[in-house]
């Protein structure tokens, strides 16, 4: 593995920054999360890597203001979110169908809170990330859950499944929780799979709530495809929620944005965000979105050279040293999703052992009981510390 050079410019990758005395959630929460402080912990789903050069200046440049009250976000910033939806993604925007948001998580709140009564479930696709989850149950709305099938080392929906929980739920369904590039598993689901998805969800007159948080973080072979750019009748009735802080690695500044086409299930969505008075935008957050989408898609494209580059190295580690668990290399993201059930162990054991070697994953129960037997890894971190997390793995699973 040796460092991602554009010819253009270097982004270095390779040297950690210090995370003393950043009140890190990955890192200050390591005693009270696994018991101990000498963990490397590879479980919440943010980089070991600094920000874009471009994000660090406008940030600085910002700071400089001595003023920090309430702000506003200009033309510039929908300007540039809808320029970045067009060139990554090849999807035409339209300035009013943009509501600005302090997080994906709470969008996908506002979403169950905006558009369904407490009596009507919301479907979703677990394995799949916890709050998904969670904006359905405290909300105190049903779910149905359709789970993925995990095929050969990668997850396929289940669309038989899908259509007789929607036929047979005990609860009028109104919501449908779309994870896409799928968290965990890394799956770009392809347009035919979105258009079969979106059919059945036309034909039972469901919302579409898509988390496309990671849709910046595809590799190539495969393309994000937004499921509103399919067709006016699914862009109809569909929520895009998407932010640059994965992309980034700017979740810390709370700024996100939803992209709604229908101005019904619009407002229905904006009177939800005034109720919770969720309104006002994180001035940095918006200095650094500008600055990402205007000026970062370089260093971005660096960053994806990098950790393709970890997910194979880790990849082929496994495969030669431990070839009971299966691991493939994902479409998108950032997290290896390892089946570890060949192993032989029970949950707790799998994640005690990884603890007990100084290696803090996810478990994959986290993302519900589909993901029993397989733990999440984070491998966006410098090519020396993947190898001592590597390591770390060696010495906990090795029988």
């Amino acid at each position: 593995m040796g460092k991602t050079v554009n010819p253009a410019v270097y982004f270095d990758f390779d040297t950690p920054p210090s995370r003393l005395d950043s009140h890190s959630v990955k890192y200050g929460l390591r005693q009270q999360k696994f018991g101990r402080q000498d963990v490397l912990p590879l479980w919440v789903a943010d980089m070991d890597f600094s920000a874009p050069p471009c994000v660090q200046a406008a940030l600085a440049a910002r700071a400089k203001h001595p003023i920090y009250g309430y702000t506003l976000a200009d033309e510039t910033v929908f300007e540039a979110i809808m320029d970045w939806q067009w060139r990554r993604h090849g999807w035409r925007v339209e300035r009013e169908w943009i509501l600005l948001l302090p997080g994906v998580v709470p969008g996908l709140g506002l979403g169950v809170q905006a558009l369904t009564s407490p009596h009507e479930a919301v479907v979703v696709q677990p394995p799949v990330y916890n709050p998904i989850f969670e904006s359905a149950l405290h909300n105190g709305r049903p779910v149905v859950r359709n789970p993925l099938d995990w095929g050969s080392g990668h997850h396929e929906m289940n669309f038989d499944h899908l259509a007789a929980a929607l036929s047979q739920a005990p609860s009028p369904v109104r919501l449908f929780h779309l994870c896409n590039p799928h968290n965990p598993g890394g799956r770009v689901w392809r347009q035919d799979e979105l258009e079969r998805l979106g059919a059945l969800c036309l034909g039972h007159d469901l919302i579409i709530v898509s988390d496309e948080i990671h849709a910046d973080l595809v590799f190539p072979g495969s393309k994000h495809l937004p499921i509103a750019s399919l067709s006016p009748e699914l862009a109809a009735r569909t929520i895009t929620l998407n932010s640059p802080g994965k992309t980034f690695n700017t979740a810390g500044l709370h700024t996100a944005y939803a992209i709604i086409p229908d101005p019904h299930l619009r407002a229905r969505y904006l009177a939800a965000r005034q109720r919770l008075h969720l309104e006002g935008p994180n001035l940095f957050g918006l200095a650094a979105l500008k600055a990402a989408y205007q000026e970062g898609a370089p260093w971005l494209d660096g960053l994806l050279t990098y950790l393709r580059g970890n997910l194979e190295h880790a990849c082929r580690c496994m495969a030669d040293k431990l070839p009971k668990l299966n691991c493939q290399v994902p479409e998108a993201t950032f997290l290896l999703w390892l089946d570890c059930r060949a192993l032989g162990l029970d949950d707790a054991s799998l994640n005690q052992r990884c603890i007990d070697a100084g290696l803090g994953l996810s478990p994959g129960t986290q993302f519900g009981q589909e993901g029993s037997g397989f733990m999440r890894m984070n491998v966006a971190l410098p090519h020396a510390q993947l190898d001592a997390a590597l390591a770390r793995l060696t010495q906990a699973l090795v029988a």
